[in-house]
């Protein structure tokens, strides 16, 4: 019986790379398009292996896997899927942890020096008719001043290595952070109070977790400086939103750059939308055609070494390959 692999969710034109590396191994695919459990029950009660893009596995879909042998998902992060469950079940998760390491340090740099200039207040003035270099507000060079990464990971190395080239001192925050590859790199490694008082930019990187969610929140942007940005293309709920938005407000910071948000879409009406000191961009940060086919055949291969009883090369969880 030929093994089937169920793609839940996606957001692509069609899954010709999927497609091409699962079929070319000899397996079968199938488009769920599944969103709510009682559609992802029913889509992939029988499947031999997932690819997983925004639908949430939670214990209660997993629970109904009755041939399930791994769970692959596009991209880094895992707050998608109930891992304890997965493991517990027997299941292997994999994720893609290397197929936007450019394109999103490349987009948080971005979204720093769009916001340190003043782009999207020029850009936003210009389309309105008007002609005024003040129509950013007070701007200030970025040589010379800190950049603070909240978290130390691949993407964040990236981070800190483009931003030397502008003379950014770089500091970052990270109980795992490696000593020696901060010292390569010229970062020092500080406690999170002192980063986000430190930071002239704050440019978020860690993971979504319980002890993460709205680490950037009212205590800590009350430490930092009314001058500082603050950039997201981690995860959303990384950031206190409402908490940010009365600091943009107030005055007590000047700037963002958000990619991600507590909510996605971004809903029409959110006041995000139309503060005027806020750079947004659709949860785009990890996106290249380079990235997308990437990511998307590393995500298809995970299910084939998997399938193959072959040791599976981004496995997050102990679980034996079966």
């Amino acid at each position: 019986m030929t093994a089937t692999v169920v793609v839940t969710d996606h957001e692509f034109s069609d899954l010709g790379p999927e497609r091409a590396v699962v079929e070319g191994a000899g397996f079968r695919l199938v488009d769920a398009r599944a969103k709510t459990e009682d559609e992802l029950l029913a889509a992939c009660a029988e499947a031999d292996g997932l690819i997983n893009q925004y639908s949430q596995l939670t214990a209660t879909v997993i629970g109904g896997l009755r041939r399930c042998r791994i769970i692959s998902r596009y991209g880094i992060g895992l707050n998608t899927i109930d891992v304890d469950a997965a493991t517990a079940a027997g299941i292997a998760v994999a994720n893609v942890p290397d197929g936007s390491l450019d394109d999103v340090s490349d987009h948080a740099v971005a979204m720093m020096l769009a916001l340190a200039r003043g782009l999207h207040r020029y850009d936003r003035t210009l389309r309105a008719g008007g002609w005024d270099y003040t129509a950013a507000g007070r701007l200030y060079r970025l040589h010379g001043r800190t950049l603070g990464l909240l978290g130390f990971g691949r993407i964040p190395q990236r981070v800190a290595a483009k931003a030397a080239a502008f003379g950014l001192r770089v500091v970052a925050h990270d109980p795992h952070a490696d000593p020696a590859t901060a010292r390569d790199l010229q970062v020092g490694l500080v406690a999170a109070d002192e980063l986000f008082a430190a930071s002239d930019v704050l440019s978020v990187h860690v993971p979504l977790t319980e002890q993460t969610r709205g680490m950037v929140g009212a205590r800590a942007l009350a430490r930092m400086k009314p001058t500082a940005l603050v950039v997201n293309t981690a995860r959303g709920p990384v950031v206190d939103q409402d908490a940010l938005l009365d600091a943009l407000r107030d005055g007590r910071i000047a700037g963002a750059g958000l990619d991600v948000f507590e909510h996605e879409p971004l809903p029409a009406d959110h006041p995000l939308r139309s503060e005027p000191g806020v750079l947004l961009s659709p949860h785009s940060a990890w996106y290249s055609e380079d990235s997308e086919q990437e990511i998307r055949t590393k995500a298809a291969r995970n299910v084939v070494h998997a399938l193959r009883g072959e040791t599976v090369p981004y496995q997050v969880n102990e679980v034996p390959v079966r």
